[in-house]
């Protein structure tokens, strides 16, 4: 869909790339990310109550937006959520309006972190440890500035202190668990790769170098899906040279302890001079999640209720009168 829909935009522009720029991944229950089989792999049959996390990316011309929801299977306002699936739900959503409205220039990236793992800590949850939202840039789906969650003793001198600027762009990504939010590589095969520009590597195999040379034309600096190849045989031999000598970078497939459940929301924010403007990310559909449970810390509830643009000085005095007046 994202193709067909995308092929129909700038037709007349000559050199004009644009379609997918992350893979649908339906990661499913204690899945974290990245799930997304290729066609010969047996299919994964979705069951009323199971969580699932859809996350994809769209680009024109290199400029990219991606989103990401999670929804429970069979839910609805007839079928409500409550309980310990509707507390996560809530939570990681909350995580995102809070990180989102956090995202001022001139903010830091170290108290955004903060504010994340606060939310986190409100709803009984845990952040997935190390997850990044990435600055976006053309091109670059991981941009040059990080917002880490839950950092482990090891990352926390890995990301960069950096402040917010205006008119940059963000993915917004947060996961929290029911659990201990430990990311675990299993045994499912990795299906997404992005091509790696700081590496060069003269290829010896004809099948790697075929596949290579395939994955520049169709696919350029997006990451993508091994199933996207016809040939899917071909594929999956001649993506094993290009990672072993570093050429590509592997998204892999991370897991949760079973038995325990992640949510997954993420958004596309602009920070313009006026506020801040969310291009991409669904609303979170309270009348069917039905959490008792909510943010407590004072500080953060200030951050939830503020406006992603602030009012100008004359809307909120006409506010102020007409509060008065009432």
């Amino acid at each position: 869909m994202i193709l067909e829909r995308t092929g129909k935009l700038y037709k007349k522009e000559k050199n004009f790339t644009k379609g997918i720029a992350m893979p649908t991944c339906i990661s499913v229950d204690n899945v974290i990310c990245h799930f997304t089989p290729l066609k010969s792999e047996a299919p994964v049959v979705l069951k009323n109550g199971q969580v699932v996390k859809i996350d994809l990316g769209v680009h024109i011309d290199g400029f990219i937006a991606t989103a990401a929801h999670t929804v429970v299977v069979g839910a609805s306002k007839d079928n409500k959520v409550t309980g310990k699936i509707a507390d996560l739900l809530r939570g990681t959503y909350d995580g995102l309006e809070i990180a989102i409205r956090s995202l001022r220039p001139e903010a830091s990236n170290n108290d955004i972190t903060k504010n994340i793992d606060k939310t986190a800590a409100d709803f009984g949850l845990t952040p997935i440890e190390n997850m990044l939202s990435h600055q976006l840039e053309r091109n670059v789906i991981d941009g040059e500035k990080k917002i880490i969650q839950n950092s482990g003793e090891k990352q926390k001198g890995e990301v960069e202190k950096v402040t917010i600027d205006k008119h940059e762009a963000y993915a917004i990504d947060i996961l929290f668990s029911t659990g201990k939010g430990q990311p675990k590589d299993m045994d499912t095969r990795t299906t997404v790769y992005k091509k790696n520009e700081s590496v060069s590597y003269q290829l010896k195999m004809k099948a790697s170098r075929v596949f290579f040379s395939d994955v520049n034309k169709q696919h350029g600096p997006m990451p993508f899906s091994l199933r996207s190849f016809e040939e899917e045989v071909k594929a999956k031999m001649g993506v094993v040279e290009c990672e072993k000598y570093g050429l590509l970078t592997p998204y892999p497939v991370l897991y949760e302890k079973e038995g325990d459940f992640v949510a997954q929301f993420k958004a596309t924010v602009l920070v313009m001079p006026n506020g801040l403007l969310k291009i991409a990310g669904l609303p979170f559909d309270s009348d069917v999640y039905q959490s008792e449970r909510s943010v407590q810390d004072k500080d953060l509830q200030t951050v939830l209720k503020s406006a992603l643009k602030p009012k100008k000085k004359k809307e909120a005095k006409k506010e102020e009168t007409a509060a008065k007046k009432a």
